[in-house]
């Protein structure tokens, strides 16, 4: 048996596979870990870096932002792309978790029909989208429209 004298890796050091790989970090349920930054890139390079089915379904919520409000700004903050208009703030937002995506409207308490998952949060509504879903995307858009014409929230 060869004896190596090499020292593992610290738990706090990234081994030579980790830094020869482009792809981010997937944190605890899936999250990317992707730098603070502004603009579609970090947004995109979230976007790629969802595991599996999630991916798919980031790329359609970009879309569906997109296509609803054509002048929306983007930013990666938190590990979490978030949606919003300039000079009015931050409107929507979501993370992987193990089994779902959360869609986070920030003033979602606002919007009708309301999404439908609470937070401890009295304006913040929430929206899990499953691998299985089946999207209400008609109902989806609407809540995008609805959040970017609300006043938003400066997060940052």
């Amino acid at each position: 048996m060869a004896r190596s004298d090499r020292k593992p890796p610290r738990a706090d050091q990234d081994t030579a596979a980790e830094q020869a790989s482009d792809k981010p970090r997937l944190l605890t349920g899936g999250n990317p870990q992707i730098a603070k930054a502004d603009g579609d890139a970090p947004v995109q390079a979230y976007i790629a870096a969802m595991p599996g089915w999630k991916s798919d379904v980031g790329r359609r919520l970009d879309e569906l932002v997109m296509r609803a409000v054509p002048k929306v700004r983007k930013a990666v903050r938190w590990n979490t792309p978030f949606y919003g208009i300039e000079g009015r703030g931050w409107f929507l937002g979501y993370n992987c978790f193990t089994k779902y995506i959360k869609v986070t409207f920030l003033n979602g308490g606002a919007l009708r029909p309301l999404p439908p998952v609470e937070s401890k949060h009295e304006q913040v509504r929430y929206f899990h989208i499953f691998e299985d879903d089946q999207l209400d995307e008609e109902q989806l858009a609407s809540w995008i429209k609805q959040a970017s014409e609300l006043p938003g929230e400066d997060l940052f």
